[in-house]
């Protein structure tokens, strides 16, 4: 529906520019409703994602090694966007005008520089940073809140398992509001080519090439070469092996789609079942590499196409931003626009009625994201079995051969149940999962 809805909004804006001016709202309403959800979802991913943290460290050395090498990965990935970003500067050249859509938060306080930054950090309630329109209250907010359910022990897990509620809630809301992302698309993209020609579809496809070459990069030069130097296997025959679930996610747009498979298909190559009960888990909160990329190129582009240049100052202000934020960008499909609009609300408020722009791409982006993001967790998962004395190499050949092929009815299900757009309740299809493979599972609040 969004291919449809952005090709007829390309066609409107191109033969009739007025009338494609004039649905431009439709694009801004569906930006409004996406930052209508920014505070809660920071909020909650946050929280949890710092008790994820602390539920992997506990696991021991192969918990620590892990966190260490997505939250590296994940930070390099990002850099690479600012760069490839920086290099083509995507959107240059577009203009695209503003609509007035959003105010301006108060800068009473930014006058007195430093000290006033950190004065409009502190919200007037814990209630208000929630309802307020600064995006830095509400994570600060949610650091506090995060911390100070660890310093509660046992008893703070309570506190976990209901902003995990909380979450799904949220989530749900997310879920519903995405329906209406053709409709969005079709009034942001006629807006656009009503406004500035055919460039801006040229400009857009300039940025959908780059994300997917960056990518493809990344993965096959940056984690294949990890790859093979640590376990010597050889990333093509990986993917092979995991050509189902590569497929799978082509389908939802999501890699989570794929989890249960990946862990069975994991230890039948070689990888203990410790091993893959913590790395998998951990690996699907904290490794998102292909939405890191996405992140900052995106920000990039609406900065240019808007006329609006970021400085490189403030491109390392949101790259630090989005290394916390886009924790909260997994399990949900267009997750990542949330996460997005958060980031430019938080640092560069004028850009965020160019999150509408993005949109229309969005759907086109988000295969890749999902399967640059798979590709790190499996690569991973090998990685740290290596790293870690868990891998058996011998059987892993075996299996990569063809001569040990993966029997599915070990697993029970190969596609999510849930329809399509929905948020796949991944937790629940692991711990159904038949007594064949009883992973252990970390964190119920990942996504």
């Amino acid at each position: 529906m969004v291919i449809i809805a952005v090709i007829a909004g390309i066609a409107m804006g191109a033969i009739w520019p007025s009338a494609g001016a004039a649905v431009k709202p439709l694009g801004t309403i569906f930006v409004s409703l996406i930052k209508m959800m920014i505070a809660p979802v920071i909020f909650c991913t946050i929280v949890l994602g710092i008790g994820s943290v602390k539920a992997a460290a506990t696991v021991g050395k192969t918990g620590g090694l892990a966190l260490a090498y997505f939250i590296t990965l994940s930070t390099f990935a990002l850099f690479i966007g600012l760069a490839v970003g920086n290099i083509i500067q995507p959107g240059t050249g577009l203009d695209i005008p503003e609509d007035g859509s959003f105010e301006l938060p108060s800068t009473e306080d930014q006058g007195d520089g430093g000290w006033g930054f950190i004065k409009s950090l502190i919200p007037t309630t814990i209630f208000s940073s929630l309802t307020g329109s600064s995006v830095l209250q509400t994570l600060f907010i949610a650091l506090l809140t995060g911390f100070a359910v660890q310093r509660m022990g046992t008893g703070g897990q309570r506190v976990l398992d209901a902003i995990a509620l909380l979450q799904k809630l949220v989530f749900r809301m997310l879920t519903m509001i995405l329906w209406l992302a053709p409709i969005g698309a079709f009034g942001a993209i006629a807006g656009v080519v009503g406004e500035t020609g055919m460039e801006a579809v040229w400009q857009l496809g300039l940025l959908m090439i780059a994300f997917y070459i960056t990518c493809f990069l990344f993965v096959f030069l940056v984690l294949g070469t990890i790859l093979r130097v640590v376990t010597g296997i050889n990333v093509f025959k990986l993917f092979k092996y995991l050509a189902r679930e590569f497929l799978l996610i082509v389908a939802t747009s999501s890699s989570e789609s794929a989890l249960p498979n990946l862990m069975a298909k994991m230890e039948h190559m070689g990888v203990e079942r410790s091993t893959v009960g913590v790395v998998v888990p951990t690996g699907y909160s904290f490794n998102l590499d292909g939405t890191a990329i996405y992140l900052t190129m995106a920000s990039i582009f609406i900065a240019d196409a808007m006329g609006k240049g970021m400085p490189l100052g403030e491109q390392f202000g949101l790259l630090v931003f989005m290394i916390i934020a886009s924790k909260g960008a997994a399990g949900v499909t267009g997750a990542g626009i949330a996460t997005l609009a958060a980031g430019l609300q938080a640092y560069r408020p004028d850009l965020l009625d160019g999150v509408g722009i993005i949109v229309g791409i969005d759907r086109f982006m988000s295969e890749a994201r999902a399967l640059t993001n798979f590709a790190g967790n499996a690569i991973a998962t090998v990685v740290i079995g290596k790293w870690t004395h868990t891998f058996d190499k011998a059987r892993a050949d075996e299996v990569l051969s063809g001569k040990l092929p993966f029997d599915y009815s070990l697993v029970g299900v190969d596609e999510p149940d849930v329809r399509a757009g929905e948020v796949p309740e991944v937790v629940d299809e692991v711990a159904e999962l038949p007594s064949a493979t009883p992973y252990p599972v970390l964190t119920e609040q990942k996504r």
